[in-house]
């Protein structure tokens, strides 16, 4: 869309006692200057002149992470004899640097990390081709995570549990939630349940969702039935309470997202002002 304006120069006429020095003159033809205008050629946006590239400190994480598997729950009994409920995470073969990408290159800084060693028929061309790039094992798993820096960091570099993680620490832990299908308004979102009795037809229907007339539709958002679970959630700020080297196990507190055999990614916890910059 482009936008045309006078063509024709506009010529201000001043009263004859008024006098103008060439500082004030200049300032007044300034302000009229999009008279003067006559191209017709699409211009770009003043925002798009003044506009500053800002650091994005959202998404980075407070330092490289790894990938687990999840085994199931238990009871932990501390040495003073208290119990601790703790999810037991298991790791397979993996966790390997496959790629670091730097400001340079990708325009930020991430390290790929690969995860669970499968055979070469199970991938495709490509992610066997990436891969063999630098020399690694097929990985199932792929995932990045997004650092201020990667100074340190290599391909074919693994990552050791231990040199990573010590008891005590709070970490981030992200899954994937046990999809329990279509479900109602009742075990979806805890909705009340009608009488059962007294002649009552309700007993667990939805029941109204808006108005006629006004405003004749359903809001957006609305809590109805609908498909329930298997949407990815992190769990953040989770104590760590047993780390065994010799099982490659690691105990979290808590209860953890999805069902044993499914894929957890554990990160160190941000906390903002600590580990984390606070803009």
């Amino acid at each position: 869309m482009s936008i045309s304006f006078i063509s024709t120069p506009f010529k201000l006429k001043l009263p004859q006692s008024t006098t103008a020095t060439a500082a004030s003159s200049a300032s007044l033809r300034s302000s009229f200057l999009p008279l003067y205008i006559t191209s017709t050629k699409p211009t770009k946006p003043f925002l798009s002149l003044t506009a500053k590239c800002s650091v994005i400190t959202s998404s980075v994480e407070a330092g490289i992470g790894i990938m687990g598997t999840k085994l199931g729950m238990m009871s932990y009994f501390e040495p003073s004899g208290t119990v601790v409920p703790v999810t037991v995470v298991g790791f397979r073969e993996g966790n390997i640097v496959t790629q670091v990408k730097t400001g340079a290159t990708d325009g930020y800084n991430a390290v790929q990390v690969g995860y669970r060693r499968v055979r070469d028929k199970k991938l495709t061309k490509p992610e066997m081709g990436h891969l063999q790039k630098s020399g690694i094992i097929p990985l199932r798993h792929l995932q990045e995570f997004r650092l201020i820096s990667v100074d340190g960091y290599e391909p074919n570099q693994k990552l050791a549990l231990e040199e990573l993680f010590q008891e005590g620490d709070l970490v981030d832990v992200s899954g994937t939630t046990i999809g329990k299908g279509f479900q109602g308004g009742i075990k979806r979102h805890n909705f009340k349940r009608g009488l059962m009795t007294h002649g009552s037809k309700s007993h667990r229907q939805l029941g109204s969702i808006g108005a006629g007339t006004t405003p004749g539709r359903v809001y957006k958002g609305k809590k109805m039935p609908g498909r329930m679970g298997g949407t990815k959630r992190k769990i953040r700020k989770l104590k760590i309470i047993k780390i065994d080297n010799e099982l490659r196990i690691l105990m979290i507190k808590g209860a953890l997202p999805g069902k044993p055999g499914n894929l957890l990614r554990i990160a160190p916890a941000k906390i903002v002002g600590k580990n984390i910059p606070k803009n």
